[in-house]
């Protein structure tokens, strides 16, 4: 079994969750780590024993020690830091969102193309066991006529906000905000789905810094509805649900989903009859939620293919669309906007 050799860049938490489930795969080798410092990658080295250290990304897109390149840094440099590795032939795993906006992912996708290396976005709950299971079971519902899902979480760095001390999470020059953190979430799955919407509808909480604090977006389909609820300024404990004329299906979390349950509609025309029962039909697994992310994209770097079946290029490319529409509708603009540094 070839194992292929990942260097990280960006030395965050994200970066330590999505190790922890790599290392559940023989395929993975962590060999290389890129740091803005000397003394933050020889810190980050020596937690995961990793034999070579770089601070500059050039020096290590450009090295013979590593195959495949995980990028987890702010928002904002994920366009040119992805294209900056693939010039170099390395396959890229970027970090959710692709990138600030559609046309930084057009460039990101261009490049994966034009020196022939793997690019995907590394979401992660498109690609598990219980994402499958909701994928197969699907056509049990019978015409589909809503999706809904939720992902508000209060943000610890929102008190910091309150306090007049603006972090990351809430700086538009990082290209951050609550839907490009969380409310992502809500759209990727529903794009892997359902594909392209015909029409978006967006409202928000928009704070004093410029980025989105909370939103609330419908969508219209043919022959149905969406609605994606997110936030980082409230919390919520709503499933995601999907309808159909025949039953629904329940998803507990949509960036973590644990739980998946279907239930038929009640026989009675009427909807008075008895209620079906609901059942349980998640996935039993023994793997770490990041797990699946590395081991698709391994998958595909051994395949020799581009792009990934569920996280492809153009479910990217649709739903950073959707994102950039609806920043449009609720007045974000990011510097990124008006760089065109890639």
């Amino acid at each position: 079994m070839n194992k292929i050799r990942f260097g990280v860049v960006g030395t965050n938490f994200i970066t330590d969750w999505v190790i922890a489930g790599a290392k559940q795969d023989e395929r993975f080798e962590l060999t290389a780590v890129c740091s803005r410092t000397q003394e933050r990658a020889n810190e980050f080295a020596a937690k995961y024993d990793i034999p070579y250290t770089f601070t500059s990304l050039e020096e290590m897109a450009a090295s013979p020690l590593i195959d495949a390149v995980y990028i987890a840094t702010p928002n904002y440099l994920h366009a040119a830091q992805s294209i900056l590795c693939m010039k170099h032939g390395k396959h890229v795993l970027c970090e959710k969102p692709m990138a600030s906006n559609a046309y930084e992912v057009k460039q990101m996708i261009a490049a994966s193309r034009q020196y022939g290396v793997t690019l995907m976005e590394a979401m992660k709950p498109t690609l598990t066991p219980n994402f499958q299971v909701l994928r197969e079971a699907l056509p049990k519902a019978g015409v589909i006529r809503r999706y809904f899902a939720s992902y508000c979480q209060y943000s610890s760095r929102y008190d910091k906000f309150k306090e007049g001390i603006v972090l990351n999470a809430f700086k538009p020059e990082l290209s951050n905000g609550a839907m490009m953190d969380i409310g992502v979430y809500t759209v990727y799955p529903m794009v892997v789905l359902f594909g392209r919407p015909k029409k978006v509808s967006a409202s928000g909480v928009v704070l004093s810094t410029g980025t989105d604090g909370q939103g609330a977006v419908n969508f219209e389909y043919e022959g149905m509805n969406a609605t994606i609820l997110y936030s980082k300024i409230a919390n919520s404990s709503l499933p995601t649900e999907i309808e159909g004329e025949d039953g629904n299906f329940m998803l507990d979390k949509i960036n973590q989903i644990s739980r998946v349950t279907w239930q038929a509609r009640p026989v009675a025309s009427s909807g008075k009859g008895p209620l079906t029962p609901v059942e349980d039909i998640s996935a039993v697994t023994d793997k770490d939620e990041y797990y699946y992310e590395v081991a698709e994209f391994i998958s595909l770097v051994q395949a020799g293919k581009l792009e990934s079946e569920i996280n492809s290029h153009e479910n990217s490319l649709i739903t950073i669309e959707i994102i950039d529409e609806v920043r449009r509708q609720l007045g974000i603009v990011y510097p990124a906007d008006h760089t065109k540094t890639v």
